[in-house]
């Protein structure tokens, strides 16, 4: 029952998606028929079928119905509640119905916001009409090719599991297995798998709303800054959640792999990193073009760009190109990821090239020395970013499709390319936003940033005092500090301006002026976490201290200042996996810093062990234990120490959140912030 009414719901969201993107094109030729009551039904239908799809989906999970051969590979009746939900986006077929669920929200999301009171806009109808046209796509793919609800008809030879399946409505000859397979055993041995990829999918996703509207005013003629200001907060909001889902990645990686890392520039990660690239720099560029009508042409290839990206990422992650902790395994889906690919960039840029005239007379730039020009050399920089990082991924697959070799592109490339990039893009992220539009003068520019270069001076030379020489570290220092000051100096000195006028305290009139352009200052609240970030990589990256230490049961090693000492071996059942562990007593100099257990992990029916490490956060830093094998007698551990670690998910999770400062915060209907007051 799960199955049939799994995929009639699917059939029911292609029908809404056709239906959407007929009438959105239709509306979009007729105002008149641009209103609710026109393009409502389809929309209703699609989002209905995309809610029942999932909703199927994890009944089937949760009452352990394994006649769904997606639900016997990858959930089993020993499975923990939270994993078995979860189980519902962990592998293939179940990520593009998670996909689909929030493209259909999303729809939803704008038909909401521009027909449910008002008529005839036929921009929102034609971006409708692209949704409908993607959504269409994917759900097409879950109908085919990618059926989340085929039915079993072949176990395998122990009955757990399934080895082929047919579609639920036309399969005759059913055979449910008497027990699952259960879930990867890497996503099921921490809760951040329950939110990461739901997180990172809203991101994803989102991005296809801006897109969406882009080609409708590339079809409809439309020049100006319309589209992109009525779509600025979709974008902010997608980047938030996108920023939000790399850092919940990284933090499961560090919390679960037990490699000590974040971040291995593998190209599944590299994936979400480049839209988040490009995304980063069209929100930066958008904001010159509603400003000073520049940068018209420049904003529709990055906001293009983006959304192929997004498609490439999920290519990537689904084609079995490439292996990764994150891919699935190679499927049929591949192929029509790559020509949905091609289809999209041919599409979307002949379409672009065909308009090209129209959009290409905005005003030209009166000065590279201007806030203007910044931005612009910041998009370059994270353009280049991004073409780096595309490069060093694609690299591999391209020779190994074309010459039959295999090649790496490993670390030490990404790190020397992006070490200086960084470095320059947290300068620009410094002067920027003080810089005046237009024109900046030396003497103004040098004005707003005089004293925070020099707070920044003065911790770098702080950190030589307390014996840190590292000239990385000491860089990341400066350029960190340098961009924290700007923001903090700029709001202080606004602050003390607008008390002076009002006769109020600096406090509240800095809450004033905060208030007064929460984009603004939503965008330096982003900048500071992005400062925050940087710092904690400085710290973590170059004064980390690892070692691999084999102890015998009640001897002590010492490293970094601790003392690591092995009490004993321990083993126990807990629900749905089998636990293996050292108990570990560290101390420093004779004070107890704390007991651990570190442990190797056994799901099901799988013999390999995932290490689940014990990591205990510090003030000064994060004390890293990683079990590599054990018994009575002896323990081999890695130990890390990372001094500040922290700061990177502090300033990565502020970084996400600064847009809420955007929307929860209204602007009062008269601003209280004259510009004399902002730099």
């Amino acid at each position: 029952m799960n199955a049939t009414l799994g995929y009639l719901s699917i059939l029911a969201a292609v029908v809404g998606a056709l239906g959407i993107t007929v009438r959105g094109f239709i509306a979009m030729r007729d105002p008149e028929r641009a209103n609710k009551g026109y393009l409502g039904l389809p929309v209703i239908l699609f989002l209905s079928g995309a809610v029942g799809a999932i909703f199927f989906l994890e009944l089937g999970l949760l009452t352990d119905d394994f006649s769904i051969k997606y639900i016997a590979n990858n959930s089993s009746s020993t499975t923990p509640f939270l994993f078995k939900f979860a189980s519902g986006w962990a592998s293939l077929e179940g990520s593009i119905v998670l996909w689909g669920l929030v493209l259909a929200g999303f729809t939803f999301a704008v038909y909401a916001r521009f027909f449910r009171s008002q008529t005839g806009d036929r921009l929102a109808a034609g971006a409708l009409a692209i949704m409908g046209l993607i959504s269409l796509y994917f759900f097409g793919l879950m109908a085919t090719i990618s059926d989340p609800f085929a039915r079993c008809v072949q176990t395998f030879s122990d009955g757990v599991g399934c080895v082929t399946g047919e579609n639920a409505i036309l399969a005759n000859v059913i055979s449910s297995p008497i027990e699952g397979r259960g879930a990867n055993a890497l996503l099921q041995n921490h809760w951040l798998m329950a939110l990461h990829p739901p997180t990172l999918y809203v991101g994803y996703v989102g991005l296809s709303v801006p897109f969406a509207f882009a080609i409708s005013a590339l079809i409809l003629r439309t020049t100006g800054a319309d589209w992109l200001t009525r779509t600025r907060n979709w974008t902010v909001f997608a980047w938030m959640f996108l920023t939000a889902g790399i850092v919940l990645g990284g933090l499961w990686s560090y919390e679960v792999l037990g490699w000590g890392g974040y971040w291995a520039w593998d190209p599944v990660e590299n994936a979400s990193f480049m839209p988040w690239l490009v995304a980063t720099a069209f929100l930066h560029s958008s904001v010159v073009q509603a400003r000073r009508g520049m940068l018209q042409s420049w904003n529709f290839v990055l906001v293009i760009t983006t959304f192929a990206l997004t498609i490439l990422g999920t290519f990537l992650t689904r084609s079995g190109v490439i292996v990764s902790v994150h891919s699935f395994s190679q499927s049929a889906i591949g192929p029509a990821l790559l020509i949905f690919l091609v289809v999209v960039l041919l599409g979307s840029l002949g379409l672009f090239a065909t308009r090209a005239h129209t959009i290409a007379s905005s005003p030209r730039l009166d000065s590279l020395s201007s806030r203007e020009g910044v931005f612009l050399f910041n998009n370059l920089l994270l353009t280049v970013f991004a073409f780096m990082v595309l490069t060093g991924t694609l690299y591999p697959l391209f020779v190994e499709a074309f010459s039959n070799s295999t090649v790496g592109v490993g670390r030490p490339f990404f790190d020397r390319m992006a070490i200086p990039l960084s470095f320059l893009l947290l300068l620009a992220m410094g002067i920027g936003p003080v810089s005046p539009y237009r024109a900046a003068s030396a003497r103004v520019v040098w004005e707003r940033i005089r004293w925070p270069f020099r707070v920044a001076l003065g911790a770098a030379a702080l950190a030589v005092v307390f014996g840190y020489g590292n000239s990385f570290l000491l860089l990341g220092v400066l350029t960190a500090v340098f961009v924290m000051g700007v923001i903090i100096h700029n709001l202080y000195n606004s602050a003390g301006i607008r008390a002076g006028k009002l006769g109020i305290g600096r406090r509240q009139a800095a809450v004033r002026i905060m208030r007064g352009d929460p984009h603004y200052w939503g965008g330096q609240i982003s900048h500071l976490g992005v400062a925050i970030l940087a710092l904690g990589i400085a710290f973590s990256a170059n004064l980390s201290e690892t070692a691999t230490i084999s102890i015998d049961a009640g001897d002590t090693v010492n490293f970094a200042g601790f003392e690591v000492t092995y009490e004993e071996a321990f083993s126990r059942q807990e629900p749905g996996r089998f636990v293996t562990g050292a108990d570990i007593t560290v101390t420093r100099e004779g004070s107890v810093v704390g007991k651990y257990q570190p442990r190797l992990n056994q799901y099901g029916n799988t013999r390999e062990s995932i290490a689940t490490p014990e990591v205990d956060t510090m003030f000064t830093g994060d004390l890293y234990l990683s079990l590599r094998s054990i018994d009575p007698s002896t323990v081999v551990l890695e130990v890390y120490w990372f001094p500040f670690i922290w700061l990177i998910w502090v300033g990565g999770f502020l970084a996400a959140a600064a847009g809420v400062w955007g929307f929860a915060v209204k602007k009062p209907e008269r601003s209280i912030v004259p510009d004399d007051t902002r730099v």
